[in-house]
């Protein structure tokens, strides 16, 4: 039976009231006005991640530049996904069916030109996180006018755009990709990950060249960087930049100082959102701080050149990536011989890497209980940004997606922001035969395929209805937890922002057939009630709504 979800122990009802006359329910708060429309809240976001080569080619003709012509090992080559190919998805309501309301990129600019090869085959910057010139975006990925149709069309649809900053490194070095000077990298030192100064002050990996981060000598411009400019005929134009940057911020020509301004160049120009920040943990925490504020200028900027274009009043997000750190650490990151709180005047969020391993072990109250403990204590006021499946986690929650019902279940009701992978919402499998290593991770999206399944089209579809509640009530991922009851599971969640307020309550383990749920002190008698999932509207009686649908799920809003 379509939509019937066997393979999930989670079966999920969903109650919503922006107007409700329950005084357990808002507590001392007087109800005043409620607003009828949902505001973004960053802390409740659904955000969509994706790979921009490997999502959706939308332009054939860039699919080859720069001679990358060498045949890569198994899914280590540029496969033609593209910034067109995004604004294809976004125009056609992807995005917007999904809940999405807000899409992280991968970096889009220019990558080196050579390939490495270490032992898994031909390796080019497909991934984007091995920068050739941060000043560019490479024509791979597309055009400048195709960010700014991207930025454009997504907004129009109240879709934010994070793009993906690397400070700490460049890309490797090869035959056509020449080291950056001694003043701007290290080569010599490779990272040991046993302590803060040997996972700082290090590269990642082998040929890798770390940028002297912590550096305040001050450095000319690379060579290579000059040469590449002057033959493009922008270099007079960079150079002036530069000096206004310079002598606008009294900051030092340092190397991080200049990739700051390069980087604050896509906010001013393209209107982007937010940036999710690469290898933060192994740049020094100060360069957060800096990065930061020339952020939340350039932002305000934009905002007061572009009054025409601001969707809102949020400050500009800031996701950072400090691998291995968990929701339970509260603030703070151990590096076994430092702690650092990366979040307060550096971060509005970090990505949890713990949530998979809690989505597994614990019993689903008890993780939703600690989460809520944690956002509403420890990091009141900041965000989480919860996976089940990433681009370079090897151990994803479901590689075989054999649980995606319970995957989206999970993540999409739990406290927090939520990051779906690209092909999460497809059951895209994660081991990839002939792949090694994060290539399994990375395959493309087979997207008429996808259309003529009808399994894979149920799993979308359970994705859709849940990740648009999601969107619509901040109180799902923002909002403040609580259980009704254990057996069976009901909780609520509350949320207030101003005049708005939203309560959602959830059920586990709802059966099948008819439902006679008791709302009453939710809603009034006679008010509409819709579930969405089965689209039936019924009214309430006695203080109860009946729904008789066969579905395991039931998502009721009030008309």
């Amino acid at each position: 039976m379509k939509q019937l979800i066997l393979t999930s122990i989670f079966c999920l009802f969903i109650l919503t009231c922006k107007n409700s006359t329950s005084q357990d329910l808002q507590k001392d708060d007087s109800l005043g006005n409620i607003s009828t429309d949902s505001p973004f809240i960053w802390e409740g976001a659904n955000i969509y991640f994706l790979l921009t080569d490997r999502f959706n080619n939308g332009d054939e003709t860039n699919d080859v530049n720069f001679d990358r012509t060498k045949e890569p090992g198994k899914l280590r080559g540029f496969e033609g996904g593209d910034i067109k190919g995004v604004t294809q998805k976004v125009k056609e309501g992807y995005f917007t069916d999904l809940g999405i309301n807000a899409i992280w990129m991968t970096p889009i600019v220019e990558q080196i030109h050579g390939a490495t090869d270490e032992g898994t085959g031909v390796s080019y910057g497909f991934h984007g996180y091995w920068t050739k010139d941060w000043t560019a975006i490479d024509p791979n990925y597309g055009t400048k006018e195709d960010l700014h149709e991207l930025v454009k069309e997504a907004h129009s649809k109240g879709i934010r755009i994070v793009l993906d900053a690397v400070i700490n490194h460049t890309g490797p070095v090869t035959e056509k990709d020449p080291v950056w000077p001694k003043g701007w990298v290290r080569t010599d030192k490779q990272c040991l990950y046993d302590n803060y100064e040997n996972t700082v002050t290090c590269t990642l990996v082998a040929n890798l060249p770390d940028i002297r981060t912590e550096s305040n000598e001050e450095v000319d411009l690379p060579p290579q960087l000059v040469e590449k400019w002057k033959s493009e005929g922008r270099y007079e134009q960079e150079v002036a930049e530069l000096d206004d940057f310079f002598k606008r911020t009294g900051h030092p020509r340092a190397p991080r100082f200049y990739i700051m301004k390069w980087l604050t160049d896509y906010i001013t120009e393209f209107g982007i959102d937010g940036y999710r920040c690469d290898t933060v943990k192994h740049t020094e925490p100060y360069v957060w701080e800096e990065f930061k504020k020339e952020c939340d200028y350039a932002f305000s900027e934009f905002k007061k050149n572009n009054p025409d274009k601001v969707m809102d009043d949020n400050d500009f997000y800031l996701v950072g990536e400090v691998y291995n750190y968990g929701i339970s650490a509260g603030k703070a990151f151990d590096f076994s011989d430092k702690k650092v709180n990366y979040f307060d005047d550096m971060f509005t969020a970090q990505i949890n890497f713990e949530f998979k391993w809690n989505a597994k072990q614990m019993e689903i109250q008890n993780m939703f209980a600690m989460y809520d403990d944690k956002l509403q204590t420890d990091l009141k006021g900041f965000s989480i940004l919860n996976y089940m499946s990433s681009h370079d986690d090897g151990s994803p929650f479901d590689a075989l997606r054999k649980k995606p019902y319970e995957t989206a279940t999970k993540l999409l009701l739990s406290p927090g922001a939520s990051q779906v992978y690209y092909g999460d919402e497809l059951a895209r499998i994660l081991e990839v035969e002939g792949a090694q290593g994060d290539a399994n991770l990375r395959s493309v999206i087979d997207w008429e395929k996808a259309s003529n399944d009808e399994k894979t089209n149920d799993i979308l579809e359970h994705w859709q209805k849940i990740g648009k509640f999601r969107a619509n009530h901040p109180s799902i991922g923002a909002g403040k937890h609580q259980m009704i009851t254990s057996q069976p599971y009901y909780f609520f969640r509350s949320f207030q922002r101003g005049n708005y307020k939203d309560i959602v309550v959830v059920g586990i383990d709802v059966h099948t057939g008819a439902k006679s749920i008791d709302v009453s002190k939710l809603f009034k008698n006679g008010d509409t009630i819709r579930d969405a999932y089965a689209d039936i509207t019924t009214e309430v009686k006695d203080g109860r709504v009946i729904i008789d649908s066969p579905y395991q799920i039931v998502l009721l809003e009030k008309l």
